[in-house]
């Protein structure tokens, strides 16, 4: 039989996807010699080694990784170009990478993903958060959600909405130290601050009133690179922090939190989606920033 190499990549696919050569082949609906034969036949052609074969787990190599992001866009492309041209056009397909920040997937777009997969039930979404900055381009990542200033020239920017800051710290912890009437007897509390993990950078966090501006620049007696432990040091009572108004929503309202100075505001961070100018926007990308966009914008700690 001829080496069928689209059917050899799909089946490589579906092993790494799956972690096992029989689950492969029972989604596939193939025989699992076939499915090994394709693989065996793809290996051989490629001259180089896709899989590690042990009795409990099949994982990709150095070099099977690498094929496998490539591969995977090839064939979601495919699967797109198919869509077009046939009677369930109008219905995007296809695996769609998307990173963001982590309190953006916790607490905005994971808990409205139900509505995504109503809509668009043939999009296959890898999603992930933390607060590392990814290069979209080297990683394979199709869009991302990111937070602040966007200067890298090869990105198309796309504004979609802000994140609130909310100035908090626990009742009981304030209740040790006089009333605070002006940002600047914040000066005698404990600044918990936030780095940015990936330039190691401290958050600045600016208040507002009217046209007054203060800018929070004392020493942090803590600092801290991970979203859930800045507000689990808070919830210690540990000191004062300028976190996310999503994250502090539930303990303010179970009085875990306290908002201070609430006649002032901090300065929001300007959200975008981002994706390469080199990258064609595909129906199935096109569809998920559209619907980003739609959720931040209704959402009242999130829009504009």
């Amino acid at each position: 039989m001829a080496f069928d190499r689209l059917e050899a990549m799909r089946a490589f696919c579906r092993i790494v996807e799956l972690g096992s050569f029989t689950r492969a082949a029972e989604a596939l609906g193939l025989a699992k010699t076939t499915v090994s034969g394709q693989v065996l036949a793809l290996e051989t052609q490629l001259g180089v080694k896709l899989l590690h074969r042990t009795t409990r787990r099949v994982s990709p190599t150095t070099d099977g990784s690498a094929y496998y992001e490539r591969a995977r866009a090839v064939l979601d492309d495919l699967d797109e170009l198919e869509t077009s041209v046939s009677h369930s056009r109008g219905l995007a397909r296809g695996r769609v990478r998307v990173e963001m920040p982590s309190p953006v997937g916790r607490f905005l777009i994971i808990p409205a993903l139900p509505d995504f997969v109503a809509r668009h039930p043939l999009i296959r979404l890898d999603v992930g958060c933390s607060e590392r900055v990814v290069d979209l381009v080297q990683e394979g990542v199709d869009c991302a959600i990111r937070g602040g200033p966007v200067n890298t020239p090869d990105l198309v920017c796309r504004p979609i909405g802000q994140m609130r800051f909310t100035l908090c710290a626990t009742p009981e912890y304030l209740a040790r130290h006089p009333p605070l009437r002006h940002p600047q007897d914040l000066a005698a509390l404990r600044y918990l601050a936030f780095v940015y993990p990936a330039s190691g950078r401290q958050k600045v966090s600016v208040l507002q009133r009217g046209q007054e501006r203060y800018v929070i620049e004392q020493e942090p007696a803590m600092r801290f690179n991970s979203g859930g432990a800045y507000i689990a040091a808070a919830e210690a009572g540990l000191g004062f922090v300028t976190v996310p108004s999503c994250e502090a929503e539930q303990p303010l309202a179970e009085g875990r939190l306290v908002e201070m100075l609430p006649d002032w505001r901090l300065e929001s961070m300007t959200m975008s989606l981002v994706y390469p100018y080199s990258r064609h926007l595909s129906a199935r990308v096109r569809a998920f920033a559209d619907w980003a966009t739609e959720v931040m914008g209704k959402h009242p700690l999130w829009r504009e």
